[in-house]
């Protein structure tokens, strides 16, 4: 029987084993074998739900990320959210650029009743809070988050950090029945 299995061209049904266990560990580990998408490129395919831009490692980009974050809040109809989201997006894209060498991606998210902004750069680096003078022209970035987030916070990737910060969306408008019931 050994040579039989040693054969070329043989089947068994160890060996059929063998190749569906290679596939099943394939595919629980494709995730880590496949290579990382770059940061110069959008990290998935847009959906209705999830919308990602690589910008460049330039300050002229901040101001594209404001545009592109409010127009897609717009597009989900979360006006109510697009000061705030602009705001938030341009102190973190703002951080992001000044003290990484390298591209930045801009990734936004609905997760149920959250809509979830993410900032993703080289620098594995997470930020230091600073107490800023009155007078100063920067510092106020994670008050700023503090404030305004619902929650926030920075997560280590292989290619450096993402922070992400998430903002409640507002429950639809509610209409009154017909006739006051």
């Amino acid at each position: 029987m050994a040579a039989q299995d040693a054969a070329p061209g043989s089947t068994s049904a160890s060996k059929g084993a063998s190749s569906s266990w290679f596939a099943r560990q394939l595919a629980l580990w494709s995730h880590v074998m496949e290579p990382l998408r770059p940061l110069s490129a959008p990290r998935a395919r847009a959906t209705a739900r999830d919308a990602s831009w690589p910008l460049a490692p330039e300050l002229i980009s901040v101001s594209r990320a404001r545009r592109l974050a409010t127009a897609q809040v717009g597009e989900w109809r979360l006006n109510e959210l697009a000061d705030t989201v602009e705001l938030l997006v341009s102190e973190t894209v703002t951080n992001a650029l000044c003290h990484a060498r390298g591209p930045v991606r801009l990734n936004l998210r609905l997760c149920g009743s959250h809509l979830r902004c993410e900032v993703e750069d080289t620098n594995s680096a997470a930020p230091v809070r600073r107490t800023a003078c009155a007078d100063a022209e920067g510092g106020r970035g994670m008050e700023l988050l503090d404030l305004l987030a619902e929650a926030w916070g920075i997560s280590r990737t292989a290619t450096g950090k993402t922070m992400w910060f998430e903002l409640p969306v507002p429950a639809p408008e509610r209409t009154c029945p017909p006739d006051g019931l």
